[in-house]
């Protein structure tokens, strides 16, 4: 046996290599392909599948004698160093929940996202004892994993004739002569798309050691491959009291298959898939055709439809050469009348988007948004919790009743629109998490947050107007679909098929990283400037910023991507003047974002300067008064309210103001 496993390394120039460059680098791991292995002998393969724990370390043995033969001569003759055997393997992947006692054992591949990772701890793999009586000594091995080994209880040593026996329990650990190796405790979650409707995420416990560890971090997704096993959990550490303790499932990490994005987890897409993914990007009604497959079931709002669209393939995504990183993810906001199908569009968005995690802002935590920092029972240390934006992570983020969330939490999601990363600080805690190609679409905010609602490229103020011909269209096609009077699957999903659908937007969106042509980017910039300078006469002004450039950008580059087009072109940069105009634009001239960045009208700016004149008039050097009095009182003398904190907060810039009793009470200062 060691002989075949042998063989197969060293008559295998490219691992032969590849073993030499990891081991004179000082990365003492092979990584190895299952099917690599089969290739060479289909019995060796399904050996290692079946009976890991006594084939594994036949193999790294085979491999130590390979590297001890090409690594000749090596400096001052040192021993070769043990060799790491990694993993790798094409066969169908097991869903957490699909684990059951016929993986015990063998060689499973489970997909997941980690959700916590410990620090690095020494595991013994051989440990010295002696016995304290008489001396006696003793090597034992240590099985990897969770698995522990007991001191034997009485002294193994052949008594002699006149002697006193040994006690019991005499030996003693010799730490310097112990063999031990870095160890990693995690825990693999499954993901959201994986997860059956109406039930909870399972999760699973793993053990990753030596070059296994520090691989992953809370948030990858990876597919890990390793051997299941169980453990048994002691209760209060006690293996004397008569505990049988309880029986844990856990994976024996023995080889990661990483995700580095969200492009990469869907599978492999066969030539003839991809030839009809092809074909469908030449249609010249594909536009149109995604708009109406996105939830056929509500009528109208072809607008929001196409913007949502847009999210869904999203810009492309940029670094510089500074490193600093521009997002290509497009966000959306809709707010308005209840009652519009504002919720609707977002389910519909969790269900078509490749990755995607649905959540109500009225039952999430701030912890459960971002990241949780937790104690762990056993061996009270802090480790990070993954949540549903780090879950998310190169996905689309769907929060609903974001206006039930209390104001701190809401202005958490602020962060990841504008930095992709999450920001932990708690317990002397302070970690970023990276948090990449993020889409997310915000229902039921609150207009007068204006550092959130300059993060959205999109802004839909979605009202529910009276109009006897729309609502008699409206209910005739609700009416339609009760009555089930369409019959075909076709008309009833739309003209694209929804798992099609989702299938060309993970394909776009892994294919495509188009940027403008010069006929576009001309026509951008003269738009531009000529929105900034329309209307100078004027009072109410409405400019954009950079910011907002940005997004029309970000938009147009979508629907190139849309087309899998390598360039954004003029028709493609109208199209999304067109929707900016119909959303974000035209909320502004409507007065509905007022105070968002680069939204503002010139009349705010004299009422603000109104207000602060009154604030200083109305209350005297010294004086205190809570916020909300002051707010009310405004409100009565016609103030808005925008108006009246904007005016709060230059004041409290200046140093006029400061705020007292947690923020409730407003003293002047000067």
């Amino acid at each position: 046996m060691y002989y075949i496993y042998y063989s197969a390394l060293a008559y295998c120039v490219p691992y032969r290599e590849d073993l030499r460059a990891q081991y004179n680098s000082g990365n003492y791991y092979l990584s190895v392909h299952v099917e690599h292995l089969r290739s060479a002998s289909e019995w060796l393969a399904e050996r290692v599948l079946n009976h890991p724990a006594k084939y594994l370390p036949i193999f790294e043995k085979a491999a130590k004698k390979v590297v001890d033969e090409i690594t000749r001569p090596r400096p001052n003759d040192d021993p070769v160093k043990p060799i790491q055997i990694m993993l790798t393997t094409d066969r169908s992947a097991t869903t957490i929940r699909e684990l059951d006692s016929t993986h015990v054992s063998r060689i499973v591949r489970v997909p997941g996202i980690v959700i916590k990772a410990s620090n690095i701890i020494a595991k013994a793999t051989h440990v010295r004892i002696e016995c304290r009586n008489c001396g006696d000594v003793k090597d034992m091995t240590i099985r990897p994993g969770f698995s522990g080994a007991m001191l034997p209880r009485t002294c193994d040593r052949t008594a002699v004739e006149g002697e006193e026996r040994c006690p019991m329990d005499p030996y003693d650990i010799i730490g310097d002569k112990c063999q031990c190796v870095d160890q990693q405790t995690l825990k693999l979650q499954e993901a959201p798309e994986m997860v059956p409707t109406g039930e909870l995420p399972r999760h699973i416990m793993l053990s990753a050691d030596r070059f296994l560890t520090r691989r992953v971090t809370p948030g990858s997704r990876v597919d890990v491959v390793g051997v299941y096993d169980n453990y048994r959990n002691y209760s209060n550490g006690s293996k004397s009291s008569g505990d049988t303790g309880t029986v844990i499932p856990y994976i024996r990490v023995i080889g990661y298959m990483l995700e580095d994005d969200a492009n990469s987890r869907s599978t492999a897409l066969s030539k003839e898939e991809e030839k009809q993914m092809s074909e469908l990007s030449k249609d010249p009604e594909l536009y149109e055709k995604i708009t109406q497959s996105l939830a056929p079931e509500i009528y109208g709002s072809e607008d929001i439809k196409k913007s949502i669209t847009c999210l869904l393939f999203g810009g492309s995504r940029k670094e510089l050469p500074d490193g600093m990183r521009l997002r290509g993810d497009i966000n959306v906001l809709l707010l308005g009348d209840p009652g519009t199908a504002k919720s609707q569009l977002l389910k519909k968005v969790s269900k078509l988007a490749p990755v995607a995690v649905y959540t109500s802002g009225k039952g999430s935590s701030a912890a459960g948004l971002t990241a949780s920092v937790v104690r762990d029972t056993s061996s009270r240390e802090f480790y990070l919790e993954a949540g549903a934006m780090v879950l998310a992570d190169g996905g689309v983020v769907c929060i609903d009743e974001f206006d039930k969330m209390r104001f701190v939490k809401r202005l958490l999601p602020n962060l990841f629109m504008r930095s992709t990363h999450v920001c932990i600080h708690k317990h002397s805690f302070l970690t970023q998490c990276t948090y990449t190609d993020e889409d997310t679409k915000l229902t039921h905010i609150k207009s007068d947050k204006a550092t959130i609602l300059s993060r959205f490229d999109m802004i839909y103020i979605v009202k529910d107007v009276a109009s006897e011909e729309q609502d008699s269209r409206i209910a005739r096609h609700v009416t339609r679909f009760h009555q089930n009077i369409t019959t075909t699957s076709e008309a009833a999903q739309g003209p694209i098929d929804a798992d099609l659908l989702r299938k060309y937007v993970n394909y776009a969106r892994r294919q495509c990283g188009p940027r403008l042509n010069p006929e576009a980017k001309t026509r951008l910039i003269n738009e531009f400037v000529n929105i900034r300078s329309q209307n100078k006469s004027t009072r109410r002004t409405i400019p954009i910023t950079v910011r907002q450039l940005e997004a029309i950008i970000r938009i147009s580059e979508s629907l190139a991507k849309m087309r899998l087009a390598p360039f954004a072109s003029y028709t493609n940069v109208e199209e999304a003047l067109r929707l900016f105009r119909v959303s974000t634009l035209q909320a502004a001239q409507n007065g509905d974002v007022t105070g968002m960045e680069g939204m503002g009208v010139a009349n705010d700016n004299e009422e603000v300067l109104r207000a602060e004149k009154r604030i200083q008039k109305r209350f005297p050097i010294g004086a205190s008064v809570r916020e909300r009095v002051i707010l009310d009182d405004f409100a009565s003398k016609d103030f808005s309210e925008y108006a009246v904190r904007k005016a709060i907060w230059v004041m409290l810039k200046r140093g006029e103001l400061e705020h007292r009793f947690q923020g409730k009470v407003l003293y002047r200062k000067r």
